[in-house]
This record gives structure tokens, sequence and C-alpha cells, in this order.
């Protein structure tokens, strides 16, 4: 009995302990709260515009929406259009390799990569033995065909006064003749090493084939060539006339078509547009990324790079109507663009979107994302950097 009782005691004890902790800590906490409220009080500046985040990442609550203007999504009415990226390339049909005519090393270079050449400039020397076995070939046919010429001029002379027969008269010419066509061939070796035959040198001289930009080189000074061997020591481009290759989905191939036209934008120079045409679409299909290489031939009007990235706009034959805001409307934010709606109560939405091509009076087209008639806050960098804030 006396044991139980005990317990009761010691039970009620703890219980009595815990109440009276749990009430002072309230009262604790209702003192901060006090002296918070109490700290905070009634300002005269202007009131500072708070945005708060919702749960969702892009639901936004203003204490002053009114300071977001907001305006309704027009209607433009475009074809419908696919949008690739590409890579400018060279028109193969206008690059020239260019050469070693001979074997040996390189003397002088006369041309670097990147520069603007004529036809006919020197580009380099090479110092190479093959001269000095070929002007020895030539002179030794010079000499050869000589001695057949004396030969034949001295039968014709003992045929005519009746010593010689017609026969020795046939072997002679035969040999003149001979003699003749190997000259012309030791001659003709000469000329494609680029040496005079009376001037004979150790030293080739190459110089440019056609006119043109040179967009590779693999020669430096001293260093050995082949040839008529790759490498080739330069390669010249005609860059007038360039080729964009495009990867295009293969669930897109119904929107492209050969002799067709497109936009090329570059991403260096995004506010020009260039017209190209279609000239090849590749028969085979990427196995990987299911994609066609599309050729558009473009004409370069001084600008376009071998190697720079582009985004090509090809256009279908059926209209759609897509939104059309102010440019500003349409906020650039990691790599992606997004616009601003408002709802009830001061919340504000922020959603994606593809941004399109510039209009007139500072719009742009929205290709996805919203429909006319819509509201958009007019300057979204305006409440982005409040929501920053």
């Amino acid at each position: 009995m006396n044991r139980s009782f005990s317990l009761m005691s010691r039970t009620y004890l703890l219980e009595a302990t815990l109440c009276a902790g749990l009430s002072l800590l309230l009262a604790g906490c209702g003192a901060k709260g006090e002296d918070k409220t109490a700290a905070t009080g009634t300002g005269t500046g202007p009131t500072a515009v708070q945005v708060e985040p919702d749960l969702d990442a892009n639901n936004f609550k203003a204490d002053h929406p009114e300071q977001f203007p907001v305006v309704t999504a027009g209607e433009h009415v475009a074809t419908a259009e696919l949008n690739v990226t590409g890579v400018v390339n060279p028109d193969i049909s206008r690059q020239i390799p260019v050469p070693s005519l001979a074997t040996g090393r390189v003397v002088e270079i006369d041309a670097r990569l990147g520069d603007e050449v004529k036809k006919g400039q020197l580009l380099f020397k090479v110092r190479s033995m093959d001269i000095s076995g070929a002007y020895s070939d030539y002179r030794q046919a010079v000499k050869n065909e000589q001695l057949t010429k004396i030969q034949l001029d001295r039968a014709n002379v003992l045929f005519t006064a009746g010593a010689y027969p017609k026969s020795t008269v046939e072997i002679a010419q035969n040999a003149e003749d001979d003699n003749v066509v190997v000259l012309e061939t030791t001659r003709e070796h000469l000329a494609q090493l680029g040496v005079d035959p009376n001037n004979p040198s150790g030293i080739v001289e190459v110089f440019a084939p056609v006119a043109g930009t040179i967009t590779d080189q693999q020669i430096t000074n001293q260093s050995g060539v082949q040839a008529l061997t790759p490498p080739n020591p330069f390669t010249i481009s005609d860059t007038s006339r360039v080729w964009v290759i495009c990867d295009v989905f293969e669930n897109n191939m119904s929107q492209v078509r050969i002799g067709e036209t497109a936009d090329i934008r570059l991403a260096a120079y995004p506010d020009r547009v260039l017209k190209g045409r279609i000239s090849n679409i590749l028969p085979v299909i990427d196995p990987t990324l299911r994609t066609a290489k599309v050729r558009i031939e473009v004409e370069n009007p001084g600008i376009m790079r071998l190697g720079m990235f582009v985004t090509a706009a090809f256009h279908g034959e059926t209209l759609e109507h897509r939104a059309m805001v102010p440019a500003s409307a349409i906020l650039h934010l990691h790599d992606r663009e997004w616009v601003y709606t408002p709802g009830a109560a001061g919340h504000f939405r922020r959603i994606e979107v593809v941004g399109g091509t510039m209009l007139p009076n500072n719009m742009q087209e929205v290709v996805s994302g919203i429909k006319p008639g819509i509201q958009v806050v007019s300057n979204a960098l305006v409440l982005q950097n409040t929501v920053e804030q």
C-alpha cells in the first residue's frame, strides 16, 4: 500500500514539473513576438514592393501588383516554321588543294593561313633534288635529239647520192622521232616543276592556282614535303558561297524539301537574316540521333566564317496563328525564355515560351507557350529583378 502511494506521488510531481516548464516556454515566446511586433512600427518612407514566392517556383505574389503593368498578347499570322541548328562549311566544289610539285624541304613561305590570295600569287618555295634529276634527263634528251638529227640528215644526203638504201633512212627517221618525244617529255617535266629549262635552279616555286582564302596550312619553314602527296601544304577555298549543314529530325523531314528556301541566322549577327536554298538532303539517317543532314547553299556577304553555328528556319505551307507581345515582355533566363502572366490577388505566374522572329514596333513573335489574347507583364525584367531582391 505504501509502495503504491509512493509511485503515485512521484508521477504527480513529474507531471507538475513538466507543466510548469511548458508554461514558462510559452510565456517567453509570446514576449519575443511582442518585441518583434513593437520593433517593426510604422514608417514614413515609400512602401517597398515585396514579392513572395509560392510553393510553386513559378508562382509569385506582389504587395503592389499595379506597379507591373500588363498588356494583352496580339495575334500574328505566319507559316509553320521549323528551326534547326547547323554549321557553316566550305563548298567542296570551291575548295582547291595546293600540293607540292616536288619532294624536298620548304625554304620560304609567302602566304599564311587565313590570307586572301590571288590566282598566280607565290605561296611557297621548295628546295628539291627532283630538279637535278629532271634537268639531267632534259640535257641528255637534248644531246640525243641533236645526234639523231645529224644522223638523219646524213642518211638523207647519202640516200640521195645512192650510197644508202631507203631502209637506213627509215631507221634514222625513227630514231629522230623517238628522241623528239623524249625531249618534249623532259621539257614538260621541268615545266611542271616550275623550272625554266634555260635557267635551271634547285628551287621550285609553287603559285596559287585560283583566287580565294587559305583555309588550311600543313607546312612550316624547313619542313619536308612529298610531291603530289597528302597532306597538301595549302588548301584554298572560295568562301563567296558556302554550305550550311543542318541536322533535321526524322519526324520533321516532311517540312524540308529540296529547292525551297531557308532563313539563316548567325549567332554572331542575330539581327541579320540570310537566304539560302536547300540543295541536298542526304539519303542516310543517323541511327543514333535519328537525324538527316540537310545542305543549304548560301551566298556569303562576307560575315560568314567556316565553323560558325547558325540557326536555319524552314517555312511550311500552312498558316499558324501565334501570339505577339512586346519584346520587353519576354525574359531571357538561363538559356530559356519566359513571360509573366497576372493572376488574382496580386499573384503572377512565370510561363516558359519559345520566342520567334522580331516584328515591327519592337514586337516579337511567340512560337509556343501562350496564345493570343492572354495578358502578360509588359516588362518582365523589372518583375524578375524585384523577385531576386
